[in-house]
C-alpha cells in the first residue's frame, strides 16, 4: 500500500507528458479557427470581386453611346477575367438601360443578359434616382458561391450586387434600340 501511494505522488509531480495533451485538446480548436478565417476571408473576396463585376459592366456600358451586339458581349466578357479566379460559369450579368419619363416613371427600354434574366416594363428605382427625363443604366450581378469548406453547413450562397450609373455621353443604343 506504501508502494501505490509512492508511485501516485510520483505521477502526480510528472510533467513529462502535459504538451501533449495539451496540443490534444488544442489541436482541433486552432484548426477549425484557422478553417474558418480563411472561409470567411475568400467568402469576402468573392463578394468583392462580385461587386467589381457590377461597377465594371456599368461603367462600360455608361461609357459609350452605341453598343453593337458583338460590343455587349466584349463587355460581359470582360466579366469573366474580373471574377478570376472564381468560376465565371456561376456568374449571372444583367446590363439593362433604364429611361425615366417626365413623370418620374421608370421603364426597361433594353435589356441584355448572360445566365440571369433581363428585365422588362416598369422598374422602381430608388427615389433618389428617379430624375425626370434622364436615363440610368443598372448592372446586376450575382455569383452562387459554394465554400471551400463550410459548404455542408452552409450550401452555397447566392452573393448580389447592383450598380446604376448615369450614361456619360448620351443614353446608348443598344442593337438599334434606343434608350430613350
Amino acid at each position: 500500500m506504501l508502494t501505490m501511494l509512492h508511485k501516485l505522488r510520483h505521477f502526480r509531480g510528472d510533467r513529462r507528458g502535459v504538451s501533449a495533451v495539451e496540443f490534444a485538446l488544442m489541436a482541433p480548436l486552432m484548426i477549425g479557427l484557422y478553417l474558418g478565417c480563411v472561409e470567411i476571408s475568400d467568402g469576402v473576396a468573392a463578394d468583392r470581386k462580385v461587386s467589381l463585376t457590377a461597377a465594371a459592366v456599368a461603367n462600360l456600358t455608361a461609357q459609350v453611346s452605341t453598343i453593337s451586339a458583338a460590343e455587349m458581349q466584349n463587355i460581359l466578357d470582360a466579366s469573366s477575367a474580373i471574377i478570376t479566379p472564381y468560376s465565371a460559369g456561376n456568374l449571372k450579368i444583367t446590363v439593362s438601360c433604364i429611361a425615366v419619363n417626365a413623370s418620374k416613371n421608370a421603364t426597361v427600354k433594353w435589356s441584355v443578359t448572360r445566365n440571369g434574366t433581363a428585365l422588362s416594363g416598369a422598374v422602381t428605382l430608388p427615389s433618389a434616382l428617379a430624375v425626370a427625363s434622364t436615363q440610368i443604366i443598372l448592372a446586376q450581378v450575382s455569383y452562387a458561391y459554394t465554400p471551400i469548406v463550410g459548404y455542408t453547413i452552409t450550401g452555397t450562397l447566392n452573393l448580389s450586387d447592383q450598380m446604376y450609373m448615369a450614361p456619360r455621353i448620351s443614353a446608348p443604343n443598344y442593337a438599334g434600340t434606343a434608350c430613350t
